[in-house]
């Protein structure tokens, strides 16, 4: 049974950094592609970042590019999202996502 578990949010300031984790299992972690998807209050879920599982190549939507990391540990089974340089608007709850499967989401509120 495959399960994604992201632990990592929290409240944080403007400019603030967190480091999002997501712990996999269920499935062999090194052959896959990992993506973090987000979803604002009122908004649909939006792709944030991915990593391939071959090279361990990265790519970023444009409005994290930047101030966002995504980074993978094949031997913990693990993706990460290093945030910096927070955003009120990057206020969402984050997602992992592995093609159709997806964690339970945790929630990151970038507040003064």
């Amino acid at each position: 049974q495959v399960r994604l578990v992201e632990s990592g949010g929290g409240l944080v300031q403007p400019g603030g950094s967190l480091r999002l984790s997501c712990a996999a299992s269920g499935f062999t972690f090194s052959n896959y592609v990992m993506r973090w998807y987000r979803q604002a209050p009122g908004k649909e879920r939006e792709w944030v970042a991915h990593i391939t599982n071959t090279d361990g190549r990265t790519n970023y939507a444009d409005s994290v590019k930047g101030r966002f990391t995504i980074s993978r540990d094949n031997a913990k089974n693990t993706v990460y999202l290093q945030m910096n340089s927070l955003k009120p608007e990057d206020t969402a709850v984050y997602y992992c996502n592995r093609g159709p499967d997806w964690g339970q989401g945790t929630q990151v509120t970038v507040s003064s």
